[in-house]
């Protein structure tokens, strides 16, 4: 059994409308989830799961859409091989100015950095709060931490952008399987 927290404003999201999202994941699963639409406490019972691995995919199933995912996006991770990471900005930034400066810095302006990050990786990306998640593959979900890791440390832009160039070209070759 798992007990986590999520957001108050991302439970809506957790449950979707109607509880579908909730009764979807118990579905394919197994999985009997427990939410407290008021504290956003979640009990995740795997005692009827198809599988025990179930219960810590859905775990971070649970924390991806509490990180600001998407149903959608966070729902790959129940797929075999797809990963979930997760940054703490404040490990990076020593002061509310500068935590604000970093996560600008991620997005980029209208999205830009996120959205080169993520079509260079293959890689989706969340900047929530005072993290930024990562799902994807194994292999994408590596270049794509660098990526972010040079950021957060304060690696140009442009810097950052060429490295992803020239890993994409690792990725074509890892995707074609040699």
């Amino acid at each position: 059994m798992f007990y986590l927290r999520v957001p108050a404003e991302r439970v809506g999201v957790l449950i979707g409308p109607g509880g579908e999202t909730k009764a979807r994941i118990q579905e394919r699963t197994g999985v009997h989830l427990e939410i407290d639409s008021t504290t956003g406490e979640v009990t995740i019972d795997e005692s009827h799961a198809n599988d025990p691995a179930e219960a810590l995919k859905v775990r971070d199933l649970v924390v991806a859409i509490g990180r600001g995912f998407s149903e959608e996006r966070a729902f790959r991770l129940l797929k075999e091989d797809i990963y979930f990471e997760v940054f703490d900005i404040k490990d990076f930034a020593h002061s509310r100015n500068r935590l604000a400066q970093i996560k600008a810095r991620m997005i980029g302006t209208r999205g830009k950095t996120r959205r080169i990050v993520e079509e260079l990786t293959s890689v989706d990306m969340s900047v929530y709060g005072h993290t930024i998640a990562l799902i994807g593959e194994a292999f994408h979900l590596a270049i794509a931490r660098e990526a972010v890791e040079m950021l957060l440390r304060g690696s140009e832009h442009n810097t950052v952008y060429r490295f992803l160039e020239r890993k994409r070209e690792q990725i074509k070759v890892y995707e074609m399987g040699f």
